[in-house]
């Protein structure tokens, strides 16, 4: 659907979910220019790469925004985001889904306000290439069924006047828009306290080194201190409650784990080459620094917990979730049914753990897996190759016995030929 159906059916006022970057500027100064009224609507998740949000406000009133407003959704995106890290909901092995977690939040946050100005039409500066846009369509789908939604990467009117960022920059050189100049924008960064994703641009050639990103929740691992820093998480049935011995609200505990984790160069500078859900691939550069610390020390103790059974479980209960961010299903019947199916191992993570952190990497230290500080724990001696524990050597003769049987079988019928 274009702008231009949309406005001959009664919609004059589009409201627009923007971040305050180039794509931000550009679609809200041409919708404006096309008669359209505009009004933006920011949601503070913690941007670490916007020092003051008011900042992003003023931009948007320059590129011919009628109305700008800041929403909260920090303790929305914080309640997200504990659920991605015990769901270890990682895509691809890599990615810790910051953007795609953070894109529902943002719709959800939105959608109130849109109602409250009676807004029919939300848009957005997801490319028609992307992942966001599903993630913005589904979600204001689900939430609102009867919500217009207008993606001007989508219009072929948008698309024949801006084929890309580079078309974006000159238009908004050209009418004096607050960008940043063309020469420090060699790529996008789209920006959560959960994490940065650094991606196009100069990006797009993989066969430069990356180093030319420039981190903003940390340093890179070579650039880290030389000694190592410990690091103590609480966890309390799957919820971090204390730093260090601090105690602390969510929101508070992801800022003090980016501020430990980043200075050691831990979640800085992950590389992924992911399949997106529109079947290409794209490359990215990802910061997750409190996600990577608070994720490894939750999956430490998830070891102790767990046995194999439950384990599989999990871990096809993780790759389920996983994916279902990544593709825009968060808020539906598979996403929370995972999610409830994971309670009852969730409310088993309880353990004080201790990691050591040295230039990018995080190491296990020490725990104490007493029942009286890890209740549910399995670990005990039954293991131990000294003299102690429940577990008698002899037992295993039968169990090895019981297994041999279809190992013989299957040697001396199918395994005859290659032995």
């Amino acid at each position: 659907m274009n702008w231009k159906e949309l406005y001959e059916n009664g919609s004059s006022i589009f409201g627009g979910a923007v971040s305050g970057g180039l794509d931000s500027c550009t679609v809200t100064h041409w919708l404006n220019e096309n008669g359209v009224q505009v009004h933006c609507f920011t949601v503070d998740l913690g941007q670490p790469d916007e020092e003051n949000l008011q900042a992003v406000v003023d931009r948007m009133l320059a590129c011919g925004a009628s109305q700008a407003t800041i929403l909260p959704g920090k303790e929305l995106l914080a309640d997200a985001g504990l659920k991605v890290l015990q769901a270890q909901a990682r895509y691809e092995g890599g990615y810790w889904n910051t953007t795609g977690i953070a894109r529902p939040v943002t719709v959800k946050a939105i959608l109130d306000s849109l109602k409250n100005d009676n807004i029919n039409v939300l848009f957005h500066g997801a490319t028609g290439r992307g992942n966001d846009q599903v993630r913005f369509q589904l979600t204001s789908n689900m939430l609102q069924p009867d919500l217009d939604v207008y993606a001007p990467w989508r219009d072929q009117e948008f698309l024949d006047k801006f084929p890309g960022r580079k078309e974006m920059i000159e238009y908004c050189e050209l009418n004096n828009l607050p960008i940043r100049p063309a020469k420090e924008s060699r790529y996008s960064t789209d920006a959560n306290f959960l994490g940065l994703t650094h991606e196009a641009g100069d990006l797009e050639d993989v066969s430069i080194s990356p180093d030319f990103v420039e981190p903003g929740m940390g340093v890179w691992p070579w650039d880290a201190p030389d000694k190592p820093e410990y690091v103590t998480i609480y966890w309390d049935q799957g919820v971090p409650k204390s730093i260090n011995g601090t105690k602390m609200d969510l929101t508070g505990i992801f800022h003090e784990a980016n501020i430990i984790a980043g200075r050691n160069g831990v979640g800085i500078g992950t590389h992924v080459v992911e399949n997106r859900f529109v079947g290409i691939k794209s490359r990215g550069i990802y910061e997750s620094p409190g996600m990577e610390l608070l994720g490894k020390t939750w999956e430490y103790v998830l070891q102790f917990v767990l046995d194999r059974r439950a384990r599989e479980f999990y871990s096809n209960l993780s790759n389920v979730i996983s994916t279902q961010i990544y593709q825009g299903y968060w808020l539906d019947t598979a996403t929370t049914s995972a999610l409830a199916a994971l309670s009852p191992i969730v409310s088993m993570v309880t353990g004080t753990i201790q990691v050591k952190l040295y230039k990018g990497n995080i190491f296990f230290d020490s725990l104490d897996d007493s029942i009286e500080k890890m209740p549910f724990s399995l670990y005990t001696d039954d293991g131990s190759m000294e003299a102690m524990g429940g577990y008698d050597h002899k037992d295993a003769e039968g169990f090895l016995n019981v297994l041999g049987i279809s190992a013989k079988n299957l040697g001396k019928r199918q395994m005859r030929d290659s032995i």
